[in-house]
Formats: structure tokens, sequence, C-alpha cells
């Protein structure tokens, strides 16, 4: 299964021949200024919440992909209203068999609102089963013992966790997630884009590895097989 990092929180997976795009937030990312947004392809495009910083590229990137969005009513809602039909909503505990394989929406501890300040509905994170491999993406969130609902229904084959601190869990409360979902490979997201949310990469590796964990902090563009 390949993986490539466009920084923040937005990354695409292949599952199953198709490609998935999750929390398309590249233009407005100073960090991510080397990306050519328009050589991205798109068959699914995954938004966890509605903040801008995780739907700034969604209505654009799906208007010119014709990837069906995949979010809460409310996202989805607005993205109908932003000319984009090809939709489907989701709520928590629900699960919807795609053409790629299962996904899950579940539960996050956050906010949610659009960039005019409207509400967005409650934020998400999903549960991606397929018959390559298995994935969580927390999307942005605290810590939370609803995360032990999750191997009760899949094994995971990795995880991807918000690891900045301040708006998100950190990277001691995103240890305790793994063990949370009994996964110890960890792809960290949610991290450097701002200043309140640096972190030092070598000590986060490290505390990791401690807990018998690997963390994968990707460079933005990058590529790799998991």
């Amino acid at each position: 299964m390949k993986l490539t990092y466009y920084g923040h929180a937005c990354f695409s997976v292949e599952v199953s021949g198709k490609k998935l795009l999750f929390d398309p937030f590249i233009t407005p990312n100073e960090k991510a200024k080397d990306i050519d947004i328009d050589s991205i392809e798109a068959d699914y495009i995954l938004i966890s919440h509605g903040h801008q910083d995780h739907t700034a590229d969604a209505i654009k990137l799906a208007k010119k992909t014709g990837a069906k969005i995949i979010s809460n009513f409310e996202i989805v809602t607005w993205a109908q209203n932003n000319g984009v039909d090809n939709v489907h909503p989701m709520n928590h505990g629900g699960y919807y068999d795609f053409d790629f394989g299962r996904v899950k929406y579940v539960t996050a501890i956050h906010s949610s609102s659009f960039a005019d300040g409207s509400y967005a509905g409650n934020p998400g994170g999903f549960v991606i089963s397929s018959s390559e491999k298995t994935f969580y993406y927390a999307g942005d969130t605290a810590l939370t013992m609803d995360m032990k609902l999750i191997p009760q229904f899949f094994k995971l084959d990795f995880s991807i966790l918000p690891i900045g601190n301040d708006l998100t869990m950190g990277v001691e409360e995103a240890i305790v997630a793994a063990d949370f979902v009994e996964c110890n490979k960890v792809l960290g997201v949610h991290y450097d884009t701002m200043e309140v949310i640096k972190i030092d990469h070598e000590d986060a590796v490290k505390q990791f590895k401690e807990s018998g964990k690997e963390l994968v902090l990707m460079k933005i563009g990058e590529t790799k097989d998991f």
C-alpha cells in the first residue's frame, strides 16, 4: 500500500486500485509550496472535519478529479452547496462498503467549523479496511477511550495520528493511543505547520521507540510503502 504525504494532515493512499485523498490542505500551506496540486489524482476525498486546514483544497480537487467526497452530513452538504454533487454522507458508528473496501466513521474529540465560522458537524476519524491492509486515521483529536473500541472490530496494520500537541494530542498521548488501538506502527501528522505545533523529531521518534513502537515522519511530497 503506497502512501504519499502532502504536509500537515493531508495524505493520499492507494487502496485496491483507487486513490484516497485525506483532508486536502496544500495551497495555503507554505511548507507544501513545492507540491503541484494540479498533479494530484483522487477517486475519493475523505474529510475528517470542517476546519480550513483540512478542507482548503477539497472543492477544487473534487471538481478537478471528479472524486467522491466522503464525510459527515454537514460537510457533504457544504460540498453540494459549493457545486460538488459526487458525495457520500456518513455519521459516527456507521460503516459503508465502497469498491476499495470498508470505511467506518469513528469518534474524534475536537471542534469543527467552516472558514466562515458556520457549523461543520461533529469531527471524526476513519478506519479503512481493505483486502490489502487496514489502517486508522484519527483526524484531529484528543486521546479518547473510544479508541479502545477499534481493535474489537479491526486488526490494524498502521495508524495515522496527530502528534503536534496544543491543537490535538501530542507525542505522549499518541503513544497511549497506539496502545489503545493495538497498533505499533504510526505515521505522525499535524505537526510543524505552525509554531505552536512544532515538535522535536528526534525526541518524538525516541519516545515511540522506547515504548516499543515505530513513529514514521515523512517529508512533504514523499511516498512510502506501508
